[in-house]
């Protein structure tokens, strides 16, 4: 099973494909950024966005997709683009037909590195052992991806189970 993940944002949208192979080992098919520029008009920065995403999609034909649910504390107005962003990502999921798997901060930290509040270090440290990675991704943004898209394969492979 090969799942895309997804962490949104309109300045960096982190993806990140990770096929779920024999047992319980993880391959890392492709990763990355779409980045925009801050002075561009958004409408241009979501084209951009979800071009890139809808790409990606036709050349690897992924099984699902997960996204980060949207999570603010601090700043509101942060997170109006964020859920632009996440949109754009929703639609290219539709669009394509993909199923879409949604999860929290809090499950995809969970997943990863076994607490819900884990800091970055240590998301970024285990998704480059899980995924035996030469070197850490970069940016953050690309790593939270990459632990959405394990924690996608956490939730699908756990619901197979229980469903044989």
């Amino acid at each position: 099973m090969l799942v895309l993940g997804i962490d949104p944002g309109t300045a960096i949208c982190g993806y990140g494909l990770v096929e779920a192979a024999q047992g319980s080992r993880l391959i890392p098919h492709e990763y990355g950024a779409i980045t925009t520029s801050p002075k561009a008009l958004m409408q241009d920065r979501l084209m951009k966005i979800y071009d890139n995403l809808d790409e990606i999609i036709k050349k690897y034909h992924p099984d699902a997709m997960g996204v980060e649910q949207l999570f603010f504390n601090r700043n509101a107005t942060t997170a109006i683009p964020v859920g632009q962003a996440r949109g754009v990502a929703l639609l290219a999921a539709a669009k394509n037909g993909i199923e879409l798997v949604e999860r929290t901060p809090l499950q995809v930290k969970q997943s990863v590195t076994g607490y819900g509040k884990a800091t970055k270090e240590q998301v970024i440290y285990m998704v480059t052992k899980i995924l035996c990675l030469k070197e850490p991704p970069h940016p953050d943004d690309v790593a939270d991806a990459l632990a959405v898209a394990i924690c996608t394969l956490h939730t699908m492979s756990s619901v197979q189970w229980r469903n044989r």
